[in-house]
């Protein structure tokens, strides 16, 4: 594979446009007013102006501040955030209806220092947002849990539409990367949630650029496949700080075309590939799939 290895200056692939215009300044003020948080500003998101001008956005609840500190991520690390606030389901859920959202992501730190890992929080967040907004369709993209599997049933219980899990990176780099994280924990997480409710769709994302070989990310995806993922995305890699991981190399664009190929060619009903996707970059198109492949459950 071409190996395209950084140097003071990103590749062309990589530019993104600033945020700005009325939509995006909308969407600031609204979050600003309703005192809420999104991955899309914690983590440095490169797509936040793409995202924020068109009314979209990742809600992070439970945050600004996470239990673990991974190297590759910018978000804070706390050891010991404060609680969960009651209110803020209300707050996601006046938000979801102002923005008039027809697919909302809802994400978090990982709160460690909570016995169900916020499950709980998770679950009274998804309801109120259904309780608004009916037909909006929910999609979750929770930690690990700590492997707490009653934790996990507590969000399926509010049934979610998609339950998404990243795995991140490949088992070799685990350690390095995700120290705190177990790889087949995280495939266990999936798994767990196809059994306990089939119905749910599953999604979950790579980071590239990090070390791993074109062998190594395509065994995760037949991982994923084994435990029956519906939905993949990979992207590439961007150091967030000097302090952060450094990119080993910048991934071609035509490399993530081979891996969507590759992934399609599995059985995924979506692969999501490119430099600049994210977790829940373009995710209202998770809507549409829905549509083209229902389950027992129909769209809300």
């Amino acid at each position: 594979m071409n190996q395209s290895l950084p140097s003071g200056r990103k590749p062309d692939w990589l530019r993104v446009k600033l945020g700005q215009g009325p939509t995006f300044a909308q969407v600031k003020h609204l979050l600003r007013d309703l005192r809420l948080h999104t991955v899309c500003e914690e983590a440095s998101c490169p797509n936040i102006g793409e995202c924020f001008s068109q009314g979209t956005a990742t809600f992070l609840i439970m945050g600004p501040a996470c239990t673990r500190a991974c190297p590759y991520c910018d978000i804070d690390f706390v050891k010991k955030p404060p609680a969960p606030d009651p209110a803020e389901a209300v707050q996601l859920a006046e938000a979801v209806q102002r923005l008039g959202l027809q697919h909302v992501v809802i994400t978090s730190v990982n709160r460690d220092d909570l016995d169900d890992g916020g499950a709980e929080h998770f679950a009274h967040c998804i309801h109120k947002v259904r309780e608004y907004c009916p037909e909006t369709t929910i999609e979750v993209l929770i930690p690990d849990l700590c492997g707490n599997w009653a934790a996990l049933a507590v969000i399926l219980d509010a049934r979610p539409d998609v339950l998404n899990h990243n795995t991140e990176t490949v088992p070799r780099l685990y350690r390095r990367v995700r120290p705190q994280g177990e790889y087949e924990r995280s495939l266990m997480l999936l798994r767990k949630t196809r059994q306990l409710r089939p119905q749910i769709y599953t999604k979950s994302g790579l980071m590239v650029g990090l070390g791993e070989t074109w062998d190594e990310v395509v065994q995760v995806m037949a991982d994923l496949r084994q435990v029956d993922c519906d939905i993949l995305t990979l992207g590439q890699y961007l150091q967030p700080s000097p302090k952060h991981l450094p990119v080993v190399r910048y991934v071609p664009p035509a490399e993530f075309d081979q891996w969507r190929t590759v992934g399609e060619g599995m059985g995924f009903l979506q692969v999501v590939a490119s430099p600049l996707t994210r977790s829940s970059y373009h995710a209202a198109e998770v809507r549409r799939l829905m549509q083209r492949h229902p389950r027992s459950i129909p769209l809300a």
